[in-house]
């Protein structure tokens, strides 16, 4: 794969989870991550001991992409 420069905005293309991991270490407080192992499973942790917090986090999460899907198509 080539070298990958991060433009910024939203991509209809996949990112290899390492580089979005990478990009992200250091800037955060605290995370939940979601997603599928190399089996298909569905894989989720948090750095959050408190399952609120993290439901919070996911809605808001959601929230944005749906207004970035609103924004995108006006």
């Amino acid at each position: 794969m080539g070298k990958l420069i991060p433009i910024g905005g939203i991509t209809k293309l996949d990112m290899d989870v390492d580089f979005i991991l990478e990009q992200a270490k250091g800037k955060l407080e605290g995370a939940v991550l979601v997603g599928f192992d190399k089996d298909g499973n569905v894989y989720a942790a948090s750095s959050y001991a408190d399952g609120g917090v993290v439901m919070w986090l996911l809605e808001a999460a959601k929230t944005k992409m749906m207004q970035a899907v609103d924004n995108d198509n006006e």
